[in-house]
């Protein structure tokens, strides 16, 4: 049987901005939104706060699942099931990452982020970064009632 790896994101929205992490990968710079791993006893919602604070040292609920995204990535023929949020902010928090490989935290325009990407040596993690920004721009959001947990 087949088992994708499964994956919790936020799209973290603030005044025009989004919060974008940066890491190392592949000898790249790289953007991509507070994201990570479920792990093992974790809902979906426990693990996507528990990212976005790993990620960031933000505490914040998720107001909405934006999609849930289906992919495979072509270099390490990985599938992900990415389960992507949002959360709005009334306010810019300090970004301090508890993560070591994050490197630093970015509130960027959506201009502002491809300039970003179009630097020599950066680059967006995964299409799904950008394809969740669009996505989030549309507006059309899943209830979290969707969600269901059965322990």
């Amino acid at each position: 049987m087949h088992r994708p790896h499964i994956t919790l994101a936020c799209v973290v929205h603030c005044k025009g901005k989004f919060l974008f992490v940066e890491e190392f990968e592949h000898g790249n710079l790289t953007l991509n939104q507070p994201a990570g791993h479920l792990e093992t006893d974790e809902t979906l919602l426990e693990a996507a706060k528990r990212e976005l604070f790993e990620e960031t040292g933000i505490h914040a609920d998720m107001q909405g699942l934006i999609k849930i995204y289906q992919w495979s990535a072509p270099r390490s023929k990985t599938d992900f099931l990415r389960f992507t949020f949002v959360v709005e902010l009334d306010d810019w928090y300090p970004i301090q990452p508890q993560d070591p490989e994050i490197t630093r935290g970015l509130w960027l325009s959506l201009e502002e982020f491809y300039h970003y990407i179009q630097q020599a040596g950066q680059c967006e993690r995964s299409p799904l970064v950008i394809e969740s920004v669009k996505d989030y721009l549309k507006g059309e959001f899943i209830s979290l009632n969707t969600l269901k947990v059965f322990r």
